[in-house]
Parts: C-alpha cells; sequence; structure tokens
C-alpha cells in the first residue's frame, strides 16, 4: 500500500521503478517500526533491505531536492544538523493529495500521510525547526497544494451567505488531513523563528488571494482556521496589510453588487472587528472609504442576519475611533432601510441603538430629523414586533438623554404615531409600551406635550374640514353631471342611479 502511496510521487527513471518494487516489503516494515529506514547517502549499508531501501528513496525524492533524507525516518532518529533536510523530504512527502470521497480508498496512505503532518506540526511546535529559505518553500508548496482547491458547484448551490438556523453546515471530508495542515500553517506563521524578509517571497500576494477564497468554504471548521491564520499573517506581514484590505473590499462589493452568496463574510468581519480598533488616529482616508464603500453597502443583501452582529462591531469601532463619522453611518443605514421585510427592519433597530450609544450630541443634531421620521413609520408598523421593538428605544438612557436635549424637534415628530397608537393598534403590548413612553415624555416635559396635543387635535379637526369640503364639492360635481344633457360624444360623470335607470 505504501508503495502506491510513493508511486504517486515523480519518479527519476525507469530503473528506479525496479527499485521500488524490491524495496516495497522493506518499506512497510520500516513504517510499522518507525526505524528501519536508513538515510540514502549512506556509504555502509549492510544488508540488501537497506540497500533497496536506500535506491527507492532516491529515485522517488532525488538527493539534489531533499539532500538524501529518507521522509519516514522519524525527527528522533536523526543528529539535529539532518533534521532540517528530514523536514524538507516529509513535506515533500505530504504534497500527495487523496479522495477523500471513498473513504474505503488508500486508507493505509491517508494515516501514513496524516501521522507524517503531526510529526511534522509537532516538529515546528517544539522549536526545533529553523526556516530557511527551502524549508518555507516546502512548507508554503505543501499547504498550496493541500488547501488550494475549486470548490465544485454543487458544493456550493445552495449557499445563501452563511448558514442560517434551518441549515446543516457541510464538512470536508478530507478535513483529517486539512485540519492538521492548518495547524502547521498556523504554527508556521506564528513561529518565532520566521524571518518575514524571505518568507513574504513565498506568502506573497497570489497565495492571500488563493487563501482568501477558500473563505467561501461551506465547512465552519474551515473558515474558522482561515479566521485565525489571516489575522495572523496580517500581523505579521505589514506590507502585505493594504492588498488584503483591498482584496477583501472587493470580495464585499461582489457579494453586495453581483452575487449575494458568500459564506466567509461573517469571518472577514471578525478579521476587520479587531484590524478595525488599531487603527492609528487620525483615520486614513482609505480606512473612511472602507467604512462607507464597503461596510455600509452589506446592510443591502438579505441575508445580511448571518452577518449582523460582527458588522454592527466593525461599524460602532469606526465610530469610538472618531464620532464625526456617526451621521454618516445613520444616513448609510437610513439609505439602505429595509420597507417590506420586517425581520430585517428589526436588525435595523436593534443596530440603530447600537449606533446611537456610541453617538454625541453634535453628530445627533445632524441627523435627528430623517432618523426620527423613519421611527415614526417604525412606531406605527402594523407588524407589533417591529413597533414594539421602537418603542424599546426609549429603555436607553443615552438615547433618553438624546431625545430630551432636543424634544422641542422630536417630540412634535413622534407624538402623532404614539397617539395613533394608543386609539387603533391590535396588539396589547405595543398599547402598553406606547402609553409608558407618552407617560416618560409627560414627565420629561408636560407642557410640550399639550401643546403636541392641542396642535394634533387642530390638525386633525382641519383634515375632517378638508374631507367634507372634497365630500360636498364631488357631491354637487355628481349632481350637476345627473342633469346635463348628454349631447354627441361628450363624456360626462354619471352617478350609478343615473346608470341603472339608464338601463
Amino acid at each position: 500500500m505504501l508503495k502506491q502511496f510513493l508511486s504517486r510521487l515523480p519518479r527519476k527513471s525507469a530503473k528506479s521503478d525496479a527499485a521500488d518494487t524490491a524495496g516495497s516489503n522493506s518499506v512497510n516494515n520500516a513504517a510499522t517500526t518507525g526505524n528501519g529506514i536508513q538515510r540514502t547517502n549512506s556509504g555502509n549499508a549492510s544488508s540488501g533491505r537497506s540497500s533497496a531501501v536506500k535506491k527507492m528513496s532516491s529515485a522517488v525524492f532525488p538527493a539534489s531536492v531533499i539532500a538524501g533524507i529518507e521522509p519516514l525516518l522519524s525527527f528522533k532518529d536523526v543528529p539535529n544538523p539532518e533534521k532540517q533536510n528530514l523536514f524538507i523530504s516529509k513535506l515533500n512527502l505530504c504534497c500527495v493529495v487523496f479522495d477523500f470521497n471513498d473513504p474505503n480508498k488508500n486508507t493505509a496512505e491517508k494515516d501514513l500521510k496524516r501521522q507524517t503532518l503531526i510529526e511534522l506540526v509537532e516538529f515546528v511546535g517544539s522549536g526545533s525547526a529553523k526556516f530557511n529559505e527551502p524549508a518555507i518553500s516546502a512548507i508554503c508548496k505543501m499547504t498550496a497544494v493541500n488547501l488550494f482547491r475549486v470548490f465544485p458547484p454543487n458544493y456550493r448551490s445552495n449557499s445563501t451567505g452563511g448558514e442560517t438556523e434551518d441549515e446543516e453546515p457541510m464538512f470536508d471530508p478530507a478535513w483529517s488531513h486539512l485540519q492538521i495542515v492548518y495547524d502547521l500553517l498556523l504554527r508556521f506563521v506564528t513561529s518565532s523563528s520566521l524571518e518575514t524578509k524571505i518568507a513574504k517571497k513565498y506568502i506573497d500576494h497570489s497565495f492571500i488571494l488563493r487563501l482568501l477564497e477558500l473563505f467561501d468554504s461551506e465547512d465552519p471548521r474551515e473558515r474558522d482556521c482561515l479566521k485565525t491564520i489571516l489575522h495572523r499573517i496580517y500581523g505579521k506581514f505589514m506590507v502585505h496589510r493594504p492588498f488584503i484590505r483591498k482584496t477583501v473590499s472587493n470580495i464585499f462589493y461582489r457579494f453586495v453588487f453581483e452575487t449575494e452568496r458568500h459564506n466567509g463574510i461573517a469571518e472577514l468581519l471578525e478579521i476587520f472587528g479587531s484590524v478595525i480598533s488599531g487603527f492609528a488616529l487620525p483615520l486614513k482616508e482609505e480606512h473612511k472609504m472602507f467604512l462607507w464603500k464597503a461596510l455600509i453597502p452589506l446592510h443591502k443583501p438579505k441575508c445580511m442576519g448571518s452577518y449582523l452582529q460582527q458588522l454592527s462591531y466593525c461599524v460602532t469601532q469606526f465610530i469610538e475611533k472618531e464620532p464625526k463619522l456617526a451621521s454618516s453611518v445613520i444616513k448609510g443605514l437610513l439609505k439602505y432601510w429595509p420597507v417590506t421585510n420586517s425581520q430585517k427592519e428589526l436588525m435595523f433597530l436593534g443596530e440603530m441603538e447600537e449606533v446611537l450609544e456610541v453617538t454625541n450630541m453634535v453628530e445627533f443634531q445632524k441627523i435627528m430629523v430623517p432618523l426620527f421620521r423613519r421611527i415614526r413609520c417604525c412606531l406605527n408598523s402594523s407588524h407589533f414586533q417591529v413597533a414594539e421593538r421602537a418603542l424599546f428605544l426609549w429603555n436607553n438612557e443615552h438615547i433618553v438623554s438624546l431625545i430630551a436635549h432636543n424634544r422641542q424637534l422630536i417630540l412634535p415628530l413622534v407624538f402623532p404615531a404614539l397617539e395613533k397608537n394608543t386609539r387603533n393598534h391590535w396588539n396589547q403590548s405595543v398599547l402598553n409600551l406606547t402609553v409608558n413612553v407618552r407617560k416618560m415624555l409627560s414627565e420629561l416635559d408636560d407642557e410640550l406635550v399639550l401643546t403636541c396635543e392641542s396642535k394634533l387635535e387642530e390638525e386633525e379637526a382641519n383634515q375632517r374640514a378638508a374631507a367634507e369640503k372634497r365630500r360636498l364639492t364631488w357631491e354637487r360635481l355628481e349632481n350637476v353631471a345627473s342633469i346635463q344633457p348628454m349631447t354627441g360624444n361628450t363624456a360626462v360623470l354619471v352617478t350609478p342611479a343615473t346608470a341603472a335607470i339608464a338601463c
């Protein structure tokens, strides 16, 4: 079985095939004992078994590439000067990728590769690994071969931007290998012995771009690993930070304006929540553009609920960094405010409360009129949860203080909606909350409330008078039309009674 595994790797010559066949039994025994394979450059081999293994190994792993070290040796069985070469040999061995759709296929080879990957992780974690350029190249090559793949269309055909409560997440059958490769890559990136000047030649823009493409995986375990690794790369490779921000922005643009399908939006936003908190002040124009052109439009897709928490955190982080951005953020929320989607409207009200909590008085005054016009509509929503959530804004002390300081403008906007609720809203919970809000406003400024009441009564009287005037006007027109003789093709207004007589 091991021969089949090794035969997948490129061979040097046809002559080596015979050596491979001759040494297959020796390799199997060595895989079991862990210490039966010798170095290929040993000139003192004393048995036919080790000689056959040596020939096979030199054919499969050319000495010019791996310095003549057998990949199946244990790290503890070679001297320290040779461990680096053995490390590269094992990495080359793990470049073989297996098909996990059939669990009964290549089971022995899969187990051997898994054990080799575990050895690599332990070796990197022990701190013994010294990452020279060949080792860095080998690690990047091995991770690229194992991780970078294109998801088939049916793999994400039902994707709507992350799993919802009703959807079962899909798990990659190759995870037993992928998880260890991710662990190795994470330990490699976070290693203190890794020199970024050398590593950036291999962890380049192409590598990072392919890594970001993997965020569309439907396996939540894979996205979680990617999130941690990308965050570490962003922190360690400063030269790549602008490229990462630009590429993530492009992912957001395509998601919002083209596909509305991506599984990793929440994870990418979670990374940027930490990144934004580290932005230096004053904020660069590039960072503000990321807020306006990438984060705010993310409120548009229907599946916003799958990443709402992370998105709200990123937005509030920007406002905490620079309070002047609050009015722009609220304008953006009002721009994308849902009109026919009640569940999404509930999300917007919740996020609006979080934004208002970090909004100062100056910025609040810039947008309070359009904001409370929208809240007034929510108060009168026939969907009781929307009306209820809008009334809950008065439970927030900071928002109440903002309203109190600007009550001369805000109360006349919302009072008619509150009065309408008390008269004819169908839900008892909304009625009770409305009464409590009215009582709070009366305690805040009873005189202003009375003024609003009288003004509302006056407006309603005027509306009734205007409605009566319209009714009388139409009645006169109908009477005139009913007695006007028809001449030629003259169009006339006929009442239902006139039409009945005509018939």
